[in-house]
C-alpha cells in the first residue's frame, strides 16, 4: 500500500516535470519563430539562449536565498578549522578556488601527505570535557 502511494507519487511528480519541461520547448520555439524574421536565425538562437539562461539564474538566485539557514544568537563555540574554511569559501570563492588548486597540486606531488592534513583539518579543536573525579574509597 506504501509502495504503490511512493510509486503513484513519483510517476505523478515525473509527469509534471515532462510537462514543464514540453512547455519550456514551445516557448523556446515560439520565441525563436517570433524574433527569427528580426535579427536572423543565428542571432535568434542566441537570443533565446540568453533568455533562457537569465530564467535559470533568476530561479538560482531565488532558490539559493531561500537556503541560507539563519544563524542562532545561541552559544558561541570555537571554531574549527574546517568551519572557517567553508566560511572563507563562501565569502572569497575566487580565494577558496585558488587554494583548492593549490592543494590538489601538493598532493598530486606527494600523495602521502594526504591522510595527516585530511585528519589535521576534520580535527576539533575543543579540549574534550573535563572528568569528574573519582570517589575515592576508604
Amino acid at each position: 500500500m506504501i509502495f504503490r502511494k511512493a510509486v503513484g507519487l513519483v510517476v505523478a511528480f515525473t509527469a509534471i516535470a515532462v510537462a514543464a519541461a514540453v512547455c519550456i520547448v514551445a516557448l523556446a520555439f515560439a520565441l525563436f519563430a517570433a524574433i527569427r524574421d528580426l535579427i536572423g536565425p543565428a542571432w535568434g538562437a542566441a537570443a533565446v539562449a540568453a533568455a533562457f539562461a537569465l530564467i535559470a539564474l533568476i530561479a538560482a538566485l531565488v532558490v539559493t536565498r531561500k537556503a541560507r539557514p539563519r544563524k542562532f544568537a545561541g552559544h558561541a563555540q570555537p571554531e574549527s578549522l574546517a568551519s572557517r574554511l567553508i566560511d572563507l569559501a563562501k565569502e572569497r570563492p575566487l580565494v577558496a578556488a585558488g587554494a583548492a588548486a593549490a592543494v590538489v597540486a601538493v598532493m598530486v606531488r606527494n600523495p602521502r601527505i594526504l591522510a595527516p592534513v585530511i585528519a589535521a583539518a576534520f580535527a576539533s579543536r575543543t579540549p574534550p570535557a573535563a572528568r569528574a573525579p573519582k570517589p575515592r574509597k576508604t
